[in-house]
């Protein structure tokens, strides 16, 4: 193996603040684990059926804040290329779990959004995952939450550099 930048053994080590903070990352791990055990049993089937994964869990996230939407409109959102959300778009419209229409405003784009039904199964599945997040936020003062979704972010950003794609 090559060694990089980021695996090099002159990599800057993590200082002891850091690393309070790496110590909270197992915890939180444990709750993507229970992803699958959390679902509604029809998302469950649909997604084991279908080969879904965490990805096409973040589109329907997306769709749920501002839907309908334009795949380009979802990348862009997701910061992923367009031909990535418009692969996981087609796996989620074969799933049964969104439907593509015609923009009645520009006949020329497509449209993403839930199908009758869908949409409310994935809202019970999110509020169940992300109770322990509104409560933890909740706890937070607006500054506080800003800088948590902006490191989150900057996380998320260096994660998808280092994998090399998106």
């Amino acid at each position: 193996m090559t060694a990089t930048p980021e695996t090099s053994p002159d990599a800057p080590r993590p200082t002891s603040a850091e690393l309070l903070v790496l110590g909270q990352i197992p915890l939180i791990a444990a709750s993507f684990r229970r992803v699958r055990s959390e679902m509604p049993e029809q998302l469950r089937t649909t997604f084991e059926e279908h080969g879904l994964s965490a990805r096409h869990g973040a589109v329907l996230t997306q769709l749920m804040a501002g839907e309908p939407a334009s795949v380009s409109e979802l990348a862009k959102r997701l910061r992923l290329s367009l031909s990535t959300v418009s692969e996981l778009v087609g796996a989620l419209g074969r799933s049964g779990l969104v439907v593509r229409e015609e923009d009645p405003a520009n006949r020329r784009r497509t449209l993403v959004s839930f199908p009758p039904g869908v949409r409310e199964v994935y809202e019970e599945f999110v509020a169940i995952r992300c109770a322990p997040l509104v409560r933890a936020m909740s706890k937070l003062s607006a500054s506080d939450r800003a800088g948590f979704l902006a490191g989150l972010s900057a996380w998320a950003d260096e994660e998808r550099e280092m994998g090399g794609r998106d």
